[in-house]
């Protein structure tokens, strides 16, 4: 007979260091890499910046300038562009040198995060501006737009007007020197000698002789959040399936008698339910697949009432499902082949790692190179391309849509197949899942038993 003390004293030893040691090292590396991978995007942009696409858009046509008998053809455009190219570090910023109709198709689908343009009458008012400078009269100054795309991201606008704002603002001196020696050399008298001093009004006008507009491409509509709708709504989507397939998992196991339910200090378990893991995992994925029409009409539901503007809500919803179901099956397969540890490994997938190399609020393009590695198949980034698409691009395949379904019909294909494999597997090996191993207080196995 088993003695009081006896029991205390078996229980003390399942407490021995190894037992409460893991779960601190497994937390403590956990917290590494949670650190880790949200700091490093967001601590320093600027630095991170990488093959950060922006259009140049030269409309200039050039213009004549000088007197009848040494006139000659200028075109400061052409100057502007060829400076930009060479002040704009190539290793930060993706120049592409585009004409106006393929820059908008772009920016259109999101391809590019700003254009700058330099408009036809450039050079002309440039011209124009060096003579009127010294010649009594109204005159306007050249002008550069800077067009941002408000529609690929929160902070996208912001690393575009950094970025060409201090391009523009070389190049704005740079024009300035350039121009106000050309007045110079026009005010010199004919015979030689020295031109008459410019007036301190006239050098400051010519000094910063170019007017920089910024202004948004395709403005975001008001219940949008700045452009975060997309981000938020596509993290709502891959935690529906997150948490979906967690909570699957763990219901239907109590449902089938495999683990016990707690209710406060009490607990049902229910008789076993002597199931084969793969018809195991076949009723969760069908629950999972009724989770995800009913919860993506609730997300669709829940935007239209809080007024979030949604033009292709049936497209929406739709994704919505495909997005849901395809991260509910596979997080159900993960945890069908390791069983427990597959919550750490579904929460680093899907989570951990996702966010980070999403998109969705630090373009891509701004952050460490390795995130760009992840986000390639990261099903963060995919749904929220597929979704940005949907909310922001009127549906443009082109804009991340049809990324955003293959790449989930993909990840759902990888899930139903790890699924039927391992699952398939354990059953022809007899590893039901009533089987338990017995481990005495030493940590060694003395028992195997299989309750099927």
């Amino acid at each position: 007979m088993t003695t009081s003390a006896e029991v205390e004293s078996t229980q003390a030893a399942r407490l021995r260091p190894r037992a409460w040691l893991a779960p601190i090292i497994v937390l403590t590396l956990f917290s590494a890499l949670l650190g880790t991978m949200y700091l490093a995007y967001v601590v320093d942009p600027e630095k991170n910046l990488h093959d950060f696409p922006i259009a140049l858009v030269n409309q200039d046509q050039g213009d004549v300038t000088g007197p009848p008998e040494a006139q000659q053809r200028v075109n400061f455009g052409d100057q502007v562009a060829a400076a930009m190219k060479q002040g704009i570090p190539t290793d930060k910023v993706d120049l592409r040198e585009l004409g106006i109709n393929e820059a908008e198709l772009q920016m259109q689908s999101g391809k590019v995060y700003g254009t700058i343009i330099i408009p036809s009458d450039f050079s002309k008012r440039l011209g124009i501006l060096g003579v009127g400078s010294v010649i009594p009269g109204d005159i306007q100054k050249p002008t550069i737009t800077l067009q941002t795309n408000p529609r690929t991201g929160a902070f996208v606008t912001n690393i575009v007007q950094k970025v060409g704002n201090e391009a523009l603002a070389q190049v704005d001196t740079q024009v300035g020197k350039q121009l106000t020696q050309q007045v110079q050399t026009q005010l010199a008298p004919p015979g030689g000698g020295p031109a008459p001093e410019l007036t301190g009004a006239t050098r400051l006008a010519l000094a910063d002789p170019v007017d920089i507009i910024v202004e948004p491409f395709r403005q975001l509509p008001s219940g949008t959040g700045e452009g975060l709708t997309a981000f938020f709504y596509a993290l709502l989507l891959l935690l529906a399936g997150l948490i979906g397939s967690m909570t699957v998992h763990t219901m239907i196991d109590a449902a089938l008698g495999v683990v016990p339910t707690e209710y406060g200090p009490w607990f049902v378990h229910y008789p076993r339910t002597h199931l084969s893991r793969f018809k195991t995992l076949l009723i969760k994925w069908g629950v999972m697949l009724v989770i995800s029409v009913l919860v993506s009409g609730v997300f669709v539901l829940v935007g239209k009432a809080l007024d979030m503007p949604i033009t292709n809500s049936f497209t929406l919803y739709l994704y919505g499902v495909l997005a849901i179901a395809a991260v509910g099956i596979t997080g159900l397969a993960i945890l069908a082949a390791i069983g427990s540890a597959g919550l750490l490994v579904n929460m680093i997938l899907f989570i951990v790692l996702g966010l980070p190399s999403s998109g969705g609020t630090v373009p891509i393009e701004a952050t460490p190179r390795y995130l760009g590695w992840l986000a390639q198949f990261e099903p963060m980034h995919q749904v929220f391309l597929g979704v940005r698409a949907i909310l922001y691009f009127d549906g443009n395949l082109q804009a991340g849509l049809a990324r955003g379904v293959w790449m989930a019909l993909l990840g759902m294909a990888v899930g139903l197949v790890l699924g039927v494999l391992v699952t398939r597997f354990y059953d022809r090996k007899g590893l039901h899942r009533g089987s338990s191993i017995v481990v005495d207080d030493s940590g060694a196995s003395v028992d195997n038993r299989t309750a099927d």
